[in-house]
């Protein structure tokens, strides 16, 4: 029997995968991912990876066949690294591979921590996340939109700060502008929000803005999205949250 690293690689570039997961995906006799991150891999380690490399891939919206895919790899006797973008258990495959394992009792399965972009987005901005935040996917592929309301009303009741992935796609347009109006249901329409396209990738950009200038912003796939609370400002070039240091320092 083989092994099955469940790998994150981070937003892509080299500078952002940890040496674990190096490791792992040079160790690897297959490698198993969606096509984008395939070839985020092999343009980041490129003559690192094994020569005689098995590729295994799937488009959009085939996961579990890639899951199945992996895992039959493994029991056949290969060592598999599959490559998810940011970390592998946020939004990633461990969770569908692992809904799997009792089928494959003898595959010996590892899951490596990668940096997801609420991490990375964040620190390009500034330090948006410095008290208690939430991350909420405004994807409805899998969670129903009036779920995602709920979770949208929650998060705004308890002025936590909001990391949003997947705010807009070709098919979901509206999506972001929605998200936006149901925060302004609590929040000011000036509360400081920014997002970061394209997180440590050639041609990544950034933008600070408010919650009602947001509402109009047109973005996609490989844009995180930071709301800030109650307690985030614009200091100069970045959005910072307030965790309590500034009101200890005037007492």
């Amino acid at each position: 029997m083989g092994s099955l690293w469940i790998t994150g690689i981070g937003p892509g570039g080299p500078a952002y995968m940890t040496p674990q997961a190096v490791e792992a995906i040079t160790r690897a006799d297959t490698l198993c991912g969606y096509t984008v991150y395939i070839e985020l891999v092999r343009k980041a380690l490129g003559d690192r990876l094994r020569k005689n490399l098995t590729i295994l891939t799937t488009p959009m919206r085939q996961e579990l066949e890639r899951c199945r895919l992996a895992m039959e790899a493994a029991a056949a006797g290969s060592d598999v690294a599959m490559v998810c973008g940011g970390d592998a258990g946020i939004y990633g495959m461990a969770g569908p591979l692992l809904a799997m394992a009792d089928d494959y009792p003898d595959v010996q399965i590892e899951i490596i921590p990668g940096l997801t972009a609420a991490v990375a987005g964040a620190a390009v901005l500034g330090a948006p996340l410095m008290n208690d935040f939430c991350v909420i996917s405004l994807s409805d592929l899998m969670t129903p939109w009036q779920v995602i309301e709920k979770r949208l009303r929650a998060a705004a009741a308890g002025d936590f700060c909001i990391c949003i992935y997947n705010p807009m796609s070709s098919r979901r347009r509206e999506h972001l502008a929605k998200a936006c109006r149901i925060l302004m249901e609590e929040q000011s329409p000036d509360t400081p929000c920014g997002w970061v396209r394209n997180i440590g990738r050639p041609g990544q950009e950034s933008r600070l803005l408010t919650l009602g200038m947001l509402a109009m912003e047109e973005v996609d796939m490989f844009t995180t999205v930071f709301i800030g609370n109650s307690r985030t400002r614009f200091r100069g070039p970045y959005m910072v949250t307030g965790r309590g240091y500034e009101d200890k320092a005037q007492d």
